[in-house]
C-alpha cells in the first residue's frame, strides 16, 4: 500500500463512508437510480425525484436523501415521513414530505407545508403550502442552502386537530 492509499483509508475509516453535509452527499446509488426509474413519474415514500410532483417543482433529477427520515405523529399514529434531499448537479437542497396511506384512507383534507430550515436564516427556505388536499407528496421549492447548516422540515395542519403537527430532519452542515 502507498502511503497516498493509507492516508485516504484512515481518512474514511475515521470519517465513515457516508459522511456527507448539506453542501454534499452520497448521490444517488444504483439501486436508487433503478427504483426510481422503475417508479417513472410516479412518487414513492423513499421519494423520487423523477415523479410529476418532483418535476413540476422543479426539483433536480439527480436530487439523493441527505440526514435522516423523521415522522409526523397524531398521538400515537404515524401520519407521515419528512426528509431532505440534495442535488449536487443543481447544488441545492429539497424538503419532501410523504403522507402515509393510512392517514390517507381517512379522506382527511390538510394543509402541508415543506420546506428547508435554514439555521443560518433562522427561517424555512423554499417553503411550498398545499391547502385542503389530501395529496400524498410534496417537494419543497428549490432552497440555495447547500452552504448552510439545514434540515428538512415538514408541517401538516389538520384542520380538527388543537396544533400543527411537525418534524425536522438531522442538522446538515
Amino acid at each position: 500500500m502507498t502511503g497516498l492509499t493509507v492516508a485516504a483509508a484512515t481518512a474514511l475509516s475515521v470519517l465513515g463512508g457516508g459522511v456527507a453535509s448539506a453542501a454534499t452527499g452520497p448521490g444517488q446509488t444504483s439501486q436508487q437510480r433503478e427504483a426510481n426509474a422503475a417508479a417513472g413519474a410516479a412518487g414513492t415514500e423513499a421519494g423520487n425525484p423523477a415523479s410529476a410532483v418532483a418535476t413540476a417543482a422543479g426539483v433536480c433529477s439527480d436530487a439523493a436523501q441527505i440526514g435522516t427520515t423523521e415522522y409526523i405523529y397524531r398521538g400515537t399514529e404515524t401520519i407521515a415521513s419528512v426528509k431532505q434531499f440534495y442535488s449536487a448537479e443543481c447544488d441545492e437542497n429539497y424538503g419532501y414530505v410523504w403522507v402515509w396511506k393510512s392517514f390517507l384512507d381517512q379522506k382527511t383534507k390538510v394543509n402541508v407545508t415543506v420546506g428547508v430550515w435554514s439555521y443560518k436564516r433562522n427561517s424555512l427556505v423554499g417553503q411550498r403550502t398545499v391547502f385542503n388536499t389530501n395529496a400524498q407528496e410534496f417537494w419543497s421549492n428549490a432552497a440555495k442552502t447547500a452552504d448552510e447548516c439545514t434540515s428538512g422540515e415538514g408541517t401538516i395542519n389538520i384542520p380538527s386537530y388543537p396544533a400543527p403537527l411537525s418534524t425536522r430532519t438531522s442538522q446538515r452542515c
